[in-house]
């Protein structure tokens, strides 16, 4: 094995721990508590994070390990943009399901809106993702950062170098292009503009 090879291996390794690493799933579970202990202004909004975190996060991931168990798919990535469309809909209702409990609950305003907002963005996804495969783990970590910038302060946006590695690991495991993984982080961010209605 040559030099470069090595190198190559080397990148792909780490490529492949960062986008396990910061998974959608994983993104939203810490960026959600934020986002509802911030939201809330006391610990109770840890909770109302938690349940923004199973529905946008936890039950959207256990099902695309149900469905790897049935071996509809290979992997977590699902790579093939034809058989992504079922993912969406499941995002789509457990978020629908999570919001509608938040406003029967009288959850935080801002929690509310996170949830929206990343209600919204796959909306976006969906569509878009007929035609083109956009990035969602782009789009996630994106939208984590601005949401939680928004409630919290402009200093949350340095989490944006964490969004750049995400968008990194995913163009060098070749699941997406340049193009694809900026698109999907400026629709992430714009899920923040909702915090200028609310």
């Amino acid at each position: 094995m040559t030099t470069t090879d090595t190198t190559a291996a080397s990148g792909h390794a780490l490529a492949r721990r960062v986008t396990d690493v910061l998974q959608p799933r994983n993104v939203l579970l810490v960026g959600m508590l934020a986002i509802g202990l911030a939201a809330a202004g006391k610990w109770t909004g840890l909770l109302w994070g938690l349940l923004g975190a199973l529905c946008a996060g936890i039950v959207p991931a256990g099902y695309i390990e149900w469905e790897r168990g049935r071996g509809t798919w290979g992997d977590r990535h699902v790579v093939d943009r034809t058989k992504r469309a079922p993912i969406f809909f499941v995002i789509l209702g457990s978020i629908g399901t999570g919001s509608a409990v938040m406003v029967l609950g009288g959850a935080p305003t801002g929690i509310l809106a996170a949830m929206l907002a990343l209600w919204a963005m796959t909306v976006v996804l969906l569509a878009v993702n007929t035609v083109w495969k956009i990035s969602v783990d782009a789009s996630v970590a994106s939208a984590v950062v601005a949401l939680s910038a928004a409630v919290h302060s402009p200093w949350w946006l340095c989490g944006y170098a964490m969004a750049a590695a995400v968008s990194w690991s995913r163009v060098a495991l070749g699941y997406h292009t340049v193009g694809q993984v900026a698109a999907g982080t400026a629709l992430g961010a714009a899920t923040a503009a909702v915090f200028l209605f609310v």
